[in-house]
């Protein structure tokens, strides 16, 4: 077993077959099921159950993927260190995170970290759930995460640090209604108000829930699960939505209007991050990260 064979064992993994890891590797379809089938004679257990076109893994392949990923992350960087002596400051870094806390502080702490860093490649994954970003950190598919939980972040195995607290907020189209003139809105003044919604499981879908509970008769107009579509859908006067504070700036250049909520709840935004063997690239962005707190 070799790193090339992991590597390429994990590409056939996140592109679902063989002809996708080929293209993505630059290299020809039989040299990839060569190598793989190589990988799987040395472990003398099948990595993949071929389905047509599909690699489906197998109980053992399935096993593999959390060492296979940590090993090649090590690998990486080793070399990255090794590099950064030699002045070489190119690279790519990894980042899970959540809707929200990706569209703020990553934006801003991603564009500080380019300008200190502009040859390094960023790829941001997307994750739904905080058990989702602290997952692919802990299992070495990300070097960070950013999340969003209702209370503070406490995880075990990773490192974790505690970045803002994004208070809710009720987003308008002041063309379709009037709430939240003063800069605040009650929760009671939303009945008979159609609202746009998250899927069960974030804080801005159980805030919903609750003051449906308490007896206030809000209508769901919409339920969506990419939280991209939600500022479009209040522009296009389908109704309200309620969102983590980082919306606001897009919401307020879009025309809408924003107005806090009260009682008020809160997103804490966090960066978890393996507490070891970090490449250059994660540890620059985690001074970046800190240089966010202290600027809060």
């Amino acid at each position: 077993m070799d790193v090339r064979q992991l590597r390429y064992f994990l590409a056939v993994v996140d592109h679902g077959g063989f002809n996708r890891a080929a293209e993505h590797l630059l290299i020809a379809q039989p040299s990839l099921s060569q190598t793989i089938k190589a990988l799987e004679q040395d472990l003398g257990l099948p990595l993949f159950h071929r389905a047509g076109r599909k690699a489906v893994l197998s109980e053992a392949g399935r096993e593999l993927v959390g060492p296979a990923r940590l090993v090649v992350r090590d690998l990486d960087a080793a070399r990255a260190a090794v590099d950064e002596l030699k002045g070489v400051r190119s690279g790519r870094l990894d980042i899970s995170a959540m809707p929200s806390p990706a569209v703020e502080p990553l934006t801003s702490m991603i564009a500080a970290f380019s300008r200190s860093h502009p040859a390094v490649t960023i790829n941001v994954e997307a994750a739904f759930t905080p058990d989702d970003v602290i997952e692919s950190v802990r299992s070495g598919s990300c070097e960070i995460g950013v999340l969003g939980s209702e209370r503070l972040v406490r995880a075990a195995g990773v490192d974790v640090m505690q970045l803002e607290r994004q208070p809710l907020v009720l987003i308008t189209n002041p063309q379709t209604a009037a709430l939240g003139d003063g800069g605040s809105v009650r929760r009671s003044a939303l009945a008979g108000q159609r609202v746009i919604v998250s899927q069960r499981g974030s804080l801005m879908r159980r805030v919903v829930d609750d003051i449906l509970a308490s007896g206030v008769a809000v209508e769901i107009a919409v339920e969506v699960a990419h939280r991209t579509s939600i500022l479009p859908l209040v522009l296009a006067g389908v109704g309200h939505a309620i969102l983590p504070s980082s919306w606001t700036a897009l919401a307020e250049h879009s025309g809408l209007r924003v107005a806090r909520i009260e009682p008020e709840a809160a997103l804490h935004v966090a960066v978890v991050s393996r507490p070891e063997d970090l490449t250059p690239s994660a540890r620059a962005f985690l001074e970046v990260a800190s240089d966010h707190v202290r600027s809060q």
